[in-house]
């Protein structure tokens, strides 16, 4: 790449090295804009004689086209690419997701100097017309052997992040208490209903039970028949690990323990386990109060039918401090 500065009537083709205001303060035209004819013209009756240009050589790629070919691999799902002024490409959800970031594959990825992408958190939600990632190139040109590397690596790897969709819902919640479950439920579903809202949805089946092994198995099998997206277990006890009354029932239907206890405070009581595809999780205080804790962290994924896996869970603790 080399700049340089032409006449006006010779700039076509070329790309602007500085952005150019009128005299009146507004912009012009943008830096890194490759100029039409039309542009020229412009210039011209904006009584500009010369521009600061420069022009791609050999082995090189616009800075534009980079960002438009990183992009275009970047992500899959429920997602629309927006190019923006000075080398960058945004990607927006096209709708309410859940965001799946492949967090190794994006180090890589921003180890290379030509492109650099930046997202939002992994299992993090996203609402329609909601910026999810953005890729800049560096200015004017990127070296065409750098973005084929990119470019090579996203086709073998797939893509950095995925949007996916949280449609059609359905969260069911079971209320224990030793004594009473409704207690449980007057305690619990309004802070319930105030989580479930931040991403959009709201309680679709709710039961209400007394804390023994008996109730609480044929609650969650009741619950089951429905086919809900996930199960909410709130208790007002705090359990000892799957050999507690709720851990139990788990077994008893048939659930795959898939972790117990989570990097996350609070939240560190966390147990979840599988009825087939249908996750079921205990979380122990994190019923009592609207602020963050570990529900905020795995709803998203759950919600979007996503399996989280235990390793999953063991990684949360990377930004698990949440109060």
């Amino acid at each position: 790449m080399k700049a340089q500065t032409v006449n006006v009537v010779e700039s076509a083709g070329r790309i602007l090295c500085c952005t150019i205001f009128r005299s009146g303060g507004r912009k012009l035209l943008s830096k890194g804009h490759i100029l039409s004819e039309d542009d020229v013209r412009l210039l011209s009756t904006e009584g500009l004689g010369q521009v600061w240009v420069t022009e791609l050589e050999d082995g090189e790629v616009s800075e534009d086209e980079a960002v438009s070919q990183v992009a275009a691999e970047t992500g899959c799902g429920c997602l629309e690419i927006r190019l923006a002024a000075g080398g960058r490409a945004n990607l927006f959800a096209t709708e309410d997701c859940c965001l799946l970031v492949d967090e190794d594959l994006l180090r890589q990825i921003n180890c290379i100097a030509s492109t650099v992408i930046a997202t939002s958190s992994t299992f993090s939600h996203a609402r329609a017309d909601q910026r999810v990632a953005t890729v800049k190139s560096a200015p004017f040109a990127v070296p065409k052997a750098q973005l084929e590397a990119v470019i090579a690596i996203l086709k073998e790897r797939g893509p950095i992040l995925q949007a996916r969709p949280i449609r059609s819902a359905a969260v069911a919640v079971l209320y224990t208490d030793p004594l009473n479950g409704e207690r449980a439920r007057q305690l619990f579903e309004p802070v319930v209903r105030q989580r479930l809202e931040r991403f959009g949805v709201a309680p679709s089946y709710a039961l209400a039970s007394t804390e023994d092994d008996e109730p609480v198995t044929r609650a969650l099998q009741h619950l089951l028949r429905a086919r809900p997206t996930s199960i909410l277990v709130a208790s007002t006890s705090a359990p000892a690990g799957p050999d507690d009354v709720v851990g139990r029932a788990m077994a008893r239907i048939g659930c795959h323990l898939e972790r117990f206890l989570a990097p996350v405070e609070p939240g560190n009581l966390f147990l979840l386990a599988y009825k087939e595809e249908v996750p079921i999780v205990s979380a122990p205080g994190c019923f009592r109060s609207p602020k963050p804790n570990v529900l905020d962290l795995v709803l998203p994924p759950m919600l979007a039918r996503y399996r989280i896996s235990g390793w999953e869970v063991a990684c949360l603790g990377h930004g698990g401090l949440l109060g």
